[in-house]
């Protein structure tokens, strides 16, 4: 398509099918993804925009015996009470004070996905198993790392999430799905020592890729949107 022409109305279609059917797939096949496909994907993401062009984003692709490696490492930390508590998140994802609407968010999310496992809210046995299956990329063939230079600011970070929409974005247009991680973040210094992070490299987060099952309970939720008038203002005069 040339740079100026509008897209036409199939084009348009397949970007907004593209946007409105990623969802964060918790189960996946065991269907491998070629690693050629899994290139063209990282160069179509890579056009997504950063301030002066820095392209802050590093990528680490993970697949077969060293996917699997990492998940054994984290999972038997994770497992382990005592040595968990030894291992904390780097950088804040979540705010430390929850406030409405973002709690009342948040905790929906939760119960619903709990819900179709039938994952009662008292079993913390159950909740603790399906949390731990982050650590294994949902079974997902790909696993990829996201890191990124200490030396970057807040506005590369903004410019990392752009890099990780169009990477989704990417993979959809081509009929696979992913899940963008935070839980990896609380074992950074594990995953800087399995993928010999040099000591400026901080890590973003973790991504499953693959084609998602389909008959996963888990992969029937679908989270709700606020209308944009909620969200959005509009002025004119």
């Amino acid at each position: 398509m040339d740079l100026f022409t509008p897209p036409s109305p199939t084009e348009t279609a397949a970007v907004d099918a593209a946007i409105t059917t990623r969802h964060s797939m918790r189960a996946f096949l065991p269907t491998p993804v070629p690693r050629e496909l899994v290139e063209e994907i990282l160069a179509v993401a890579s056009r997504a925009p950063s301030g002066t062009n820095t392209q802050p984003w590093q990528v680490h692709v993970l697949t077969g015996a060293a996917r699997q490696r990492l998940s054994d490492r984290i999972l038997a930390v994770y497992d382990d009470p005592e040595a968990l508590a030894e291992h904390e998140q780097e950088y804040a994802y979540y705010p430390k004070a929850w406030i409405s609407p973002y709690l009342e968010r948040r905790r929906k999310v939760g119960w619903d996905l709990y819900r179709l496992l039938g994952i009662a809210k008292e079993d913390k046995a159950r909740m603790h198993e399906q949390h731990g299956r982050n650590y294994r990329f949902f079974d997902a063939p790909v696993g990829l790392i996201f890191s990124i230079a200490r030396v970057m600011e807040v506005g590369s970070w903004l410019d990392y999430g752009m890099f990780l929409q169009s990477l989704m974005l990417a993979a959809r247009a081509r009929g696979l799905h992913t899940c963008p991680q935070a839980a990896f973040t609380q074992f950074h210094r594990i995953i800087a020592e399995e993928l010999h992070f040099r000591p400026d490299q901080m890590l973003v987060c973790g991504m499953a890729l693959g084609y998602a099952d389909s008959g996963a309970p888990e992969n029937q939720l679908i989270t709700e949107r606020a209308p944009v008038a909620e969200f959005a203002r509009f002025y004119e005069d």
